[in-house]
């Protein structure tokens, strides 16, 4: 598997960084990890327009979908061969009048599944091309769900947004590669059920026994190294943060 940091700022977009998307390629097929603000744009650093095979959308927050209502812009009105065909589009009870109410004066209320395939996320596991997918709901004030992807024995494993839960640590058993969210900085922050921090996501990823841990979603106000430092404390593999543009091949 190939995975690609399409975007990884948390809240909103930074000056480095759009906010949350990641890219997961194997044999072909290309499966987008949400579509936060700015993601449509550096999407197309990487991949053409109209290359995506399907999306998983982890929450509804504007920071993790909210480049939806673009990118049925693009494949609605594509003007060189039509509208773009159907492609399944994963995401929590409601996410189609989610994204209609985003984006507001639609053509009609049916137009968005005219290019998307909506389907609503369950805890468990199904196929998506190539890959076998798991999914559980995790701790966020809305409905959350991580995913773990896996393809030819090897699996990747993103958070999406969590605080400290069993089903996190569950997917992140043995994972290859553990792209963690670490809003929060330990010692500072103290929310139940929100995001983690640093330490936190260090403890998972040592508890799982991954075998590398990406920490992402890091907002401009939490300082990337502070949390880094703090997942190496109680983590001794590989610990590295997400910025725009990293490849790992899996």
């Amino acid at each position: 598997m190939k995975l690609t940091v399409v975007g990884c700022a948390g809240s909103f977009p930074s000056t480095e960084s759009a906010c949350s998307s990641y890219l997961v390629e194997a044999d072909g097929y290309r499966l987008l990890l949400d579509m936060g603000n700015g993601a449509l744009g550096e999407l197309q650093r990487h991949i053409g327009l109209y290359d995506l095979d399907a999306v998983l959308l982890s929450h509804l927050h504007p920071d993790h979908c909210i480049d939806m209502c673009g990118y049925f812009v693009a494949r609605y009105y594509r003007h060189e061969g039509g509208r773009a065909g159907a492609i399944p589009v994963y995401g929590p009870v409601g996410t189609e009048q989610r994204l209609l109410t985003a984006y507001g004066d639609v053509p009609h209320e049916a137009c968005m599944s005219e290019v998307f395939d909506f389907r609503t996320l369950e805890p468990g596991s199904f196929s998506l091309g190539p890959f076998t997918v798991f999914t559980d709901r995790v701790n966020h004030p809305v409905e959350a769900f991580a995913f773990r992807v896996e393809h030819g024995g090897s699996a990747v494993v993103y958070s999406g947004d969590t605080g400290p839960c069993e089903a996190i640590n569950a997917l992140s058993k043995d994972a290859d590669l553990l792209l963690c969210e670490a809003s929060f900085t330990y010692g500072k922050e103290d929310i139940p059920d929100l995001h983690l921090n640093g330490l936190e996501a260090g403890q998972i990823a040592a508890g799982a026994r991954a075998g590398r841990l990406v920490l992402t979603h890091i907002p401009p106000w939490t300082d990337p190294l502070t949390n880094l430092r703090d997942a190496r404390s109680v983590y001794d593999g590989p610990a590295e943060l997400a910025h725009a543009g990293a490849v790992y091949e899996v």
